[in-house]
């Protein structure tokens, strides 16, 4: 059976368990920055990062590889080049948090007067702008990989707070309209 490795907080993490609802699969929940579930990512996986799928012998590191695995594995539509450039602008938005997140629980103080967190502010609000405006457009009306991947973005933006999303208001409506969906509610990380 495959497993995935994660955490129930992260937004990677969680594009896949969605993506994975209808697939039998074993979820294996970790806290990755300590103990024995580190001792784990430090023997399977160079990069150190979650997500991890084991199917057997392969191990696949990275959502967007373990979402073109499970595609090439289960016969999913490919994605088309517009699909891969909002997947970018999304995972843009979602590094960038993260480092900032991970800066906060280090107590860096955050600046932004200093290059490195101007840098990231300015990425997350234009690229946020850029997928409200593509929301406008249509461009997420179907449940599929990216509209999954958008949605785990908005939902985990909000759930730590690490953005004012008020701004985006089609984005708001986005994730309001998808949030009682059972992949949603069965993954929401405030549970």
């Amino acid at each position: 059976m495959m497993k995935l490795y994660g955490s129930t907080t992260s937004p990677y993490v969680r594009r896949i368990r969605m993506l994975l609802a209808n697939v039998e699969h074993e979820f294996i929940n970790m806290q990755i920055f300590a103990g024995k579930d580190r001792d784990v990512l430090l023997e399977k996986n160079p990069t150190l990062k979650i997500p991890m799928l084991e199917d057997g012998e392969d191990i696949i590191y990275d959502s967007r590889v373990i979402f073109r695995y499970l595609a090439n594995k289960y016969d999913l539509p490919a994605l088309t080049w517009k699909q891969e450039n909002l997947l970018t602008v999304i995972d843009s938005i979602n590094d960038s948090l993260v480092q900032l997140l991970l800066l906060q629980r280090s107590e860096i103080e955050s600046a932004d007067d200093k290059l490195y967190f101007k840098l990231q502010n300015e990425r997350v609000a234009h690229a946020f702008n850029h997928l409200n405006e593509e929301v406008l457009a249509g461009e997420f009306e179907h449940w599929e990989y990216p509209t999954i991947c958008l949605f785990c973005l908005v939902d985990w933006t909000a759930f730590r707070q690490l953005h004012d999303l008020s701004d985006y208001s089609h984005l708001l409506d986005f994730a309001a309209d998808h949030k009682e969906r059972i992949e949603a509610s069965a993954t929401d990380p405030r549970e």
